[in-house]
This record gives structure tokens, sequence and C-alpha cells, in this order.
């Protein structure tokens, strides 16, 4: 049987859209408040921006094969055991029949803080990962077959996230991939290493302007961190577990 994606693309551009204008409304809210954060943060504490990626996992979940399946999304039903720390808050968690089905974190960044921001994430999504797949070693979550574990990455295109960045590292040269890289190619090849590293299943990256809040364009950086990579790699995933589980 095929896979179905879910008109995916469609669905991405309403989520898109949905980021923005959740960022926009956060921020009007607390002004019209009195409270406003500082800067870009009064954007991010309303914590809905990626709801719309959310809807899309759920339907890619439903739609292959595991409409009846554990979908978390609540904060009391988030946690997993860790193993270099007690537990772990994921974004997203799909558990069936007892088993861990699915990890999945979603996360975004938008200027002006690229560097300080890019470096905080990687830090977190490497230590992510490796925690869970040492606990998964240790039968942290019984005796199952792997998990998909997913990264999905939505960052603002703008001048700062694709201009060349310098680095200086004085004792030993840096790899020479990173020389000149903008912040989306650092991303773009963060996110191929996470899985070249089976850190992760797959990893994506997208980028939209902030202007995308009406039209829903976003781009990609390339076809192995692409959306469609990560949606097809899930739908697999949910399609074989429901053939061996059902």
């Amino acid at each position: 049987m095929a896979l179905d994606l879910v008109e995916y693309e469609q669905k991405a551009r309403e989520a898109v859209k949905a980021f923005w204008g959740n960022r926009e409304a956060a921020k009007q809210k607390q002004i019209a408040s009195g409270k406003a954060d500082q800067g870009e943060r009064a954007g991010v504490t309303a914590g809905k921006n990626m709801d719309g990626f959310l809807s899309l996992v759920f339907d890619v979940i439903k739609a292959n094969g595991l409409p009846h399946a554990e979908i978390h999304q609540k904060r009391a039903m988030l946690t997993l055991p860790g193993y270099f720390r007690p537990t772990k808050l994921w974004d997203l968690l799909v558990i069936y029949k007892g088993e861990l089905i699915a990890a999945i974190e979603l996360k975004s960044q938008v200027g002006p803080s690229f560097g300080k921001n890019f470096n905080n994430r990687t830090e977190e999504a490497i230590g992510t990962a490796h925690d869970l797949w040492t606990a998964y070693r240790e039968e942290a979550f019984g005796k199952q077959p792997r998990p998909f574990v997913g990264w999905l990455m939505m960052v603002e295109d703008a001048t700062q996230s694709r201009s060349p960045v310098r680095d200086k590292s004085p004792h030993f040269p840096v790899f020479k991939e990173f020389n000149g890289a903008s912040y989306l190619q650092r991303y773009d090849l963060l996110c191929q290493r996470l899985v070249q590293e089976q850190l992760y299943t797959t990893a994506a990256v997208i980028t939209a302007p902030r202007h995308a809040v009406n039209t829903g364009e976003f781009s990609e950086l390339s076809r192995m961190t692409g959306l469609k990579t990560f949606v097809t790699a899930l739908a697999g995933h949910v399609a074989a577990e429901a053939a061996r589980l059902g």
C-alpha cells in the first residue's frame, strides 16, 4: 500500500501562516496587557507557534495505519525517562500498545540572535538524542524495536540567517564546510549529520520570511533535510509499526 503524505505541502503552508500569525498575536496581546517581554521573546511565550506542524504530524500518523495510537502533546504526558538525567520533556510522543512509536522535537528560531541560538539548539539536539538512545539501550522503554526519533526546525528567512558567517579557531582549523556558511546552511549541515550519525531517524529544516504570514511560502535547504523526507520517513515508520502490531 502506498504511503499517504496527507497533502503535506498545503498543510505546511498553513502551518507557516499560523507560526507567524501566532507570534504576532502573542506579541500584541502582551503589549495590550502592558506586560510585554523584551524583543522577540514576546512572540515566543505563548507556546503555540508550532501547532500547525503538530497537526501535520497527527495527520501523517492517523493516515498511515495508527488512527488509534496515543498521540500526546499535553505537557503532563510528554515525559520520557533519560539515562544521563531522570527525565526529558518532548514536544510530541506516540504510544501504541505500550510501545514508544515516535518521539519528535519541533523547534524554531527567529532573528536577530541567530549565532547564540544556533549553538544552543545544536547542543540541545545532540544531547537529547544521545540521552534517549542510551536509555533505549538500557531498556528504559522495555524490549521493543527502535522508535522514530524526529527533529523539525523552522528558521526565519532573513538577511542575518542567509549571510556568510566567519568563525575563529586559534588552535585548530574549523571544518571547511563551515567556513563562510550562513546559519541556514549550518542548520542544513547539522540536520544532515544528526541523521548520518544515527542520532535522529530524520531531521528537517525549513525557512520562511515574516511576510509568509500571508502566503505560507517556505523554502528547503536540501533534499536530505527537506520536509518531504521527514514526512515520508515518518509515514513509512508508522505504516511498518501498524503492520507489525496490527
